[in-house]
Formats: C-alpha cells, sequence, structure tokens
C-alpha cells in the first residue's frame, strides 16, 4: 500500500524564479567570460540602441546546434558593437562568428541571458584573413600554370594581357540596383574628352558569399558571348566587409586569374585588396575610379598621338629649315659657279671673235689662190683631153669607114636580102626561093634553083 506523500507547501514561481536568480548571482556575480559563438536572430532597436539576438555553438560536421542561449547588448556595449563595425567593415548581424565578452544573467521576467560587454575586433579580422590567405595559398598550389607570386605581387594571365591601345567595348559585370554601376556610366558618359564608350551589362548579384556561383556564370556568359569586348570590368558600390567575401571566393578568383580579356576591379572597397583585386587585370577603389582609369588610358594614347604630330610638325619645320639653309647655300654656288663659267665663256667667246675675224680671210685667200691653180691645171688638162679624145674619134672614124658595107662591097664582097631583110645563114633560104644581090654598083632579083651544104 502506497504510503500517502507528506503535504508540501506550493510556491509562487517569483518565489522560485527569485532563487534561481539569487543562486545564479552567488555563482556568476562579478564575474566575466570571452565566448566564442555564432551570432542568430539579430534585432536591433534603434530608437533605444538596444541589440537582441541569440549565441549558438554548431557541430562543424553536421552544423547541428550545441548551445544555444539569448544575449543582448546596449549602452556602452552597442557603442562598442559600432566601434566594431567602423573597424571592421563588418555589420553585427546574424550568421557572423565573434568573440565576445559576456555576464551572466538572471531576470525572473525575462529568463537567463547574456549580457554583451565587449567584442573582440582583432578576432573577427583574423578570421577573415585567415580564410582569405589559405585561399590564396591553394590558388598558388593548384594553378601554378597561371597564377605565381614575387615578392609582394601575384602575376596572373590575366594581369600580363596587354590593354588595347583603345579601350571602347565594355563588358560589365555588376548588380542592376547598384548605385556604382550608375556611377560608372555617368563617368564615362560625361567624361571631358568626349570618348564613345560601348557598355555592355552582365546583371548579378555582387554580395554574400552564396552568390559566388550566380557571379561565376556571368563571367562565363562574357567568356561565351563570342564579342570582342576591350575588357571586362566588376562593380559595385560600398558595403561590409562580409559583403566582399564573394570576392574571395577560391572559383571565381581562380576564372579572373586566367580570364582572356583583361579585368579592371572597382568594388568599392576602400581598406584591403580582395582576393579577385590581385588575380586581376587591374584594380580600382571605386567603380568610379575605374571609369576614370579607361578615361585616362584612352587619353593617354591620344596624348601619345598629339605628340607625335607635335613631334614630327617639330621635326618638319627642322628638315624645312635643313634645307632652306643647304638651298640657300647651294643657290650662292651655283651663282658663284655659274658667274665663273660665264666668265670663262666669255674668255672662249672673245678668243674665238678673234679667230672668226681673222681666220676666214686666210682661209678664203688660201681657196682663192687654189681655184686660181685648179682653174689653170683645168685648162691645160681639158686641151690635152680634147685633144687626146679627138685622135681617138679619129681613130675610130676610120675604123667605121673601114667596116662601111659599101667599103667591103667594093672589095668584091654581096649582101643577100630575102623579103628586104639580110640573110646571113643559108637554113633560110630554100629552092625556088627570090632573092636580092647587092653588089657594090647594083642590085639584082635571081631565084634559086639549087642549094649545096659546105
Amino acid at each position: 500500500m502506497i504510503k500517502p506523500l507528506s503535504p508540501v507547501l506550493p510556491l509562487k514561481l517569483s518565489d522560485l524564479t527569485r532563487q534561481i536568480q539569487q543562486s545564479i548571482q552567488d555563482s556568476f556575480q562579478g564575474r566575466q567570460y570571452w565566448v566564442i559563438a555564432d551570432v542568430s536572430n539579430h534585432t536591433f532597436k534603434a530608437e533605444t540602441n538596444y541589440h537582441y539576438f541569440e549565441l549558438i555553438e554548431k557541430e562543424k560536421s553536421s552544423s547541428r546546434i550545441l548551445a544555444r542561449i539569448a544575449a543582448k547588448a546596449w549602452g556602452n556595449a552597442a557603442v562598442n558593437l559600432m566601434n566594431f563595425e567602423k573597424a571592421t567593415g563588418q555589420k553585427f548581424k546574424s550568421d557572423i562568428q565573434v568573440l565576445v565578452q559576456v555576464a551572466v544573467e538572471y531576470s525572473p521576467a525575462f529568463g537567463l541571458q547574456l549580457s554583451l560587454l565587449d567584442i573582440d575586433t582583432n578576432f573577427t579580422l583574423g578570421q577573415f584573413e585567415q580564410q582569405r590567405n589559405a585561399t590564396l595559398q591553394r590558388l598558388l598550389a593548384e594553378n601554378p600554370g597561371f597564377i605565381r607570386k614575387e615578392g609582394d605581387f601575384y602575376f596572373t594571365k590575366n594581369s600580363q594581357l596587354p590593354f588595347p591601345a583603345v579601350l571602347q567595348h565594355i563588358a560589365v559585370i555588376s548588380s542592376d540596383t547598384s548605385a556604382g554601376y550608375q556611377d560608372f556610366v555617368h563617368t564615362l558618359e560625361h567624361n571631358p574628352f568626349k570618348y564613345l564608350f560601348k557598355v555592355e551589362p552582365y546583371f548579378t548579384k555582387v554580395q554574400g558569399e552564396l552568390n559566388a556561383r550566380p557571379f561565376l556564370n556571368k563571367l562565363i556568359e562574357v567568356f561565351n558571348s563570342g564579342k570582342n569586348y576591350d575588357v571586362l570590368v566588376i562593380i559595385r558600390g560600398g558595403g561590409a566587409q562580409s559583403d566582399f567575401l564573394i570576392f574571395d571566393n577560391y572559383e571565381l578568383s581562380r576564372a579572373v586569374a586566367k580570364f582572356p580579356i583583361p579585368v579592371i576591379t572597382g568594388i568599392g572597397h576602400q581598406k584591403n585588396e580582395t582576393i579577385v583585386d590581385l588575380m586581376a587585370h587591374s584594380s580600382t577603389k571605386t567603380p568610379t575610379k575605374a571609369a576614370e582609369m579607361l578615361i585616362a588610358h584612352n587619353r593617354g594614347f591620344e596624348e601619345k598621338l598629339l605628340n607625335r604630330q607635335q613631334s614630327l610638325l617639330i621635326k618638319t619645320q627642322q628638315l624645312f629649315s635643313l634645307h632652306s639653309r643647304t638651298l640657300t647655300d647651294l643657290k650662292y654656288q651655283l651663282g658663284r659657279d655659274v658667274l665663273n663659267l660665264i666668265h670663262g665663256h666669255r674668255s672662249n667667246l672673245l678668243s674665238l671673235s678673234g679667230l672668226l675675224l681673222v681666220q676666214p680671210k686666210m682661209i678664203l685667200n688660201d681657196q682663192k689662190n687654189a681655184l686660181e691653180k685648179l682653174k689653170t691645171q683645168l685648162k691645160s688638162a681639158s686641151r690635152l683631153y680634147f685633144l687626146h679624145k679627138n685622135g681617138q674619134l679619129d681613130h675610130y672614124q676610120s675604123l667605121v669607114k673601114l667596116m662601111s658595107p659599101e667599103n667591103i662591097l667594093n672589095k668584091g664582097f654581096a649582101i643577100v636580102k630575102m623579103n628586104g631583110e639580110i640573110i646571113s645563114s643559108a637554113d633560110q633560104i630554100a629552092e625556088g626561093t627570090a632573092l636580092t644581090i647587092q653588089l657594090a654598083d647594083a642590085e639584082m632579083e635571081t631565084i634559086v634553083t639549087s642549094k649545096t651544104k659546105k
């Protein structure tokens, strides 16, 4: 048989909570603790300057929550949080790990909670730096073909690419709501030199480490576009340091390091360079500075052209001046040589004129004497010539007389004619042919009665 419990007087809840409060005060009053924990469920009441949040600890392998406790910060602690945000560039918010100084408090109305007294800035900065250094070491170790470090400087395939002489066709990766993008475009469009730029945006989220993959996809989209961009610009406005963790992402930094188009960054991070800044061709602090860099590059090219133009003008003027002096010298020398030549030819002409006045008379006189001599010779020769020719004519005349038909007929010869023509061969004569026989003193007609060959 079960005995009934002895009657116990019940307590009010407030009495119990006061006992709990007294016990906690006895154990924790005046004691402070430095605790590493993650911030969760953070809210901030600006009108009272109160921060309400939870501190939690997760198991690394499974992210299972091992511990959870409510916490608050106000007064001097709220000021310390504001100083933390200024020093680190990191907003005090959910999902960050911190090292905080806390005191244990218990209130019967609000229960057990921790009151934040201070926060270690160096712990948060150290976490960022450790993560960043680990990523840099991995990039160097796994990608020796296009990432190397010499001293304090990183050299990548992208950083070694030459800029085109003029930068005009620009691809931009940014957020479509970014004021930095608007500043970038405004600076380009209102540049003082009236340069024209063609800007093609590729919009995506540009903050938060979880958005690294969509950002990388935009980088791939630029590459696959097939467009001949002169440069790729990555821009965003300012923000907390945790907002820039996307630009410390390993895969994104690796893609920038080997990207085949020069990459310029202007992500609004005033304090430290991100890893993407180190892997890119050139880094600037803000979107406006990135735009000014493009303008300055084109201005440098124009100034080179202007300087070459000025140099060409100066050298042309110097060349003209040199050749002008040379021509002047040649003109003087030519004038002097011409005068000397004219003087020399004048002397020759005077000599020739003297010869022309005397020589023709001598020549004419010699030719006159020669003509007189020739005339005498012609007279003597012609007389002898004609005497000789007259003797020849007399001889020929005697021969002609001797050979004349009359003289031959007188010697007893006869001329035989047939039909009025002289016959020199008997072959033309047949029996019965009528012939004419001419003698020296008469002609006779006869008929051939017979012919005998001899």
